[in-house]
């Protein structure tokens, strides 16, 4: 991520991110959702925040433009917990083993790789 000039922070603490993930399954029910996907790698990946705080993660969605109480709510009930299941169980079924993973055609690229990896990929398919 630096060779290509990305933000990326030294992070020392690795969470769970199962509930940014079902914030962002929600998200996508909204309008404006986009944003979240942006704010939450931002928020883990370059200032580091805890995404399994659920206060933090609230303030997190607010700042995607999100509704906070919605985003408490979604928490708190754990009302996208079987959507983010299903996108579970179809990546397992896929082989998915990382992040990110590319498919095309039934082949697959996992991990941050070269363009010339996913070229090949393209290619391929």
């Amino acid at each position: 991520m630096r060779e290509e000039g990305l933000p990326y922070g030294n992070r020392a603490m690795t969470y769970n991110s199962r509930l940014a993930q079902e914030v962002a399954a929600w998200a996508a029910t909204q309008s404006g959702e986009a944003a979240i996907h942006d704010t939450l790698f931002k928020a883990y990946f370059v200032e580091g925040r805890n995404l399994a705080d659920r206060e933090e993660l609230i303030a997190i969605a607010a700042g995607a433009g999100l509704s906070a109480e919605e985003a408490k709510e979604v928490i708190v009930t754990r009302s996208f917990r079987e959507v983010v299941d299903e996108d579970w169980q179809r990546s397992r079924d896929l082989g998915i083993t990382g992040v990110p993973t590319y498919i095309c055609s039934g082949k697959g690229v996992v991990g941050a790789q070269p363009y010339e990896a996913l070229a090949q990929l393209v290619t391929t398919a």
